[in-house]
């Protein structure tokens, strides 16, 4: 088996969360959303080392936390760079290779333990592996005059984290110059030649963006989760 890493980027500032505190930082159900992302990798039947990527303008809230609750563990804590892209990179100084890698955006703390392990299960055989949903709803395009027209939604997923990878193949990927459509990692690795394994992704993992994202994410952890 090959031992095991998360990278969790927390770079982003929450501008469309609205108020004054990062979301990374805002508690849900009483706990940090990033403090929840982290104990879904801290809580698995294997060791999993830890790397965090976070805002400059969060890490002291973060350390501060950590200080007041006593959280002690070993990890990196590196500051982000200016784009989600830039934070990963900064992270592949730190993995070896042989090693498997996953990783998950801060704001996603609702894993299921048994969807995380099937993931890293998947990434043994597969040098990349991508949860991905299908589309449920009817999807248009809309052309620069307004115009719409359907698209066949048989033939979109919807891409989620945490997405795993052989760690030398995405240290090899991220050698590279950032473009604007590297949204996530599979987009990076695939440009580098690498087909993507898609395994089964979950109702539950929604991304914490805005404040109706807070109430959902609320009440799917204290009746479902």
């Amino acid at each position: 088996m090959r031992e095991r890493y998360v990278i969790i980027p927390a770079g982003g500032t929450g501008s469309r969360m609205g108020g004054n505190i990062p979301k990374q930082m805002l508690e849900l159900d009483g706990v940090p959303v990033l403090r929840r992302t982290l104990d879904l990798f801290l809580d698995l039947p294997f060791e999993v080392h830890v790397i965090i990527s976070i805002n400059a303008a969060v890490k002291s809230m973060w350390v501060d936390y950590c200080r007041k609750e006593g959280l002690m563990l070993r990890y990196v804590l590196l500051s982000g760079g200016m784009t989600r892209f830039h934070s990963v990179r900064k992270t592949m100084r730190y993995l070896p290779d042989g090693a498997l890698v996953a990783v998950h955006d801060a704001v996603r703390p609702l894993l299921r333990k048994e969807d995380i392990i099937r993931l890293y299960e998947e990434g043994e055989e597969f040098p990349a592996v991508v949860p991905v949903l299908p589309v449920t709803d009817t999807m248009r395009t809309v052309a620069p005059d307004g115009s719409t027209s359907m698209v066949d939604r048989s033939r979109y997923r919807l891409v989620q984290t945490p997405q795993v990878f052989h760690s030398e193949v995405l240290k090899r990927a991220y050698n590279t110059a950032y473009l604007p459509d590297y949204t996530d990692d599979a987009s990076v690795v695939e440009r580098n030649g690498v087909p993507l394994r898609l395994s089964q992704g979950s109702r539950f993992n929604i991304k914490l963006t805005t404040p109706e994202d807070m109430v959902l994410a609320e009440t799917i952890l204290r009746t479902i989760l």
